[in-house]
């Protein structure tokens, strides 16, 4: 089954009244850990790990490799799962769950996406991250 993203009107719709289930990536090497700067709301202005929304049909390690190239132009590998994000604070987009990965850049640069251009290594959480994912790099990293 070919994976398939949904109109965005009917992405509001459905996601509005059930559970988001995304994928976010720790991509980490010796200069640190990938933090963006999101350009669009939600959290707009904030530090956030790239991550997305799993599309229909669309296994967990396509989900990663995809945003991985989208929002970073970084080919990665998955080395494991790192575990759950739960977002409460996205009241735009709803109630998401996301399964955190921890993947290894193995090609490409380093560039951001119409999402957040503005993005790099840190080897310490950034200020203004978003907070979900400020306190789990906390527990896990």
């Amino acid at each position: 089954m070919e994976p398939k993203k949904l109109p965005f009107a009917e992405f509001k719709k459905i996601y509005s009244r059930v559970p988001r289930l995304c994928v976010d990536l720790v991509i980490k090497d010796k200069r640190g850990i990938v933090f963006s700067k999101r350009d669009i709301p939600p959290a707009k202005g904030q530090w956030h790990l790239p991550g997305g929304t799993v599309f229909f049909g669309e296994k967990l390690e396509e989900a990663v490799k995809r945003v991985a190239l989208d929002e970073t132009s970084l080919k990665v590998k998955v080395q494991e799962i790192f575990g759950p994000i739960e977002y409460s604070s996205e009241s735009a987009f709803g109630h998401s769950i996301s399964i955190a990965f921890l993947v290894n850049p193995i090609g490409g640069k380093l560039r951001g996406s119409w999402q957040a251009k503005e993005i790099e290594f840190f080897t310490k959480i950034p200020e203004n991250t978003i907070a979900e994912q400020k306190e789990f790099l906390q527990n896990y990293v």
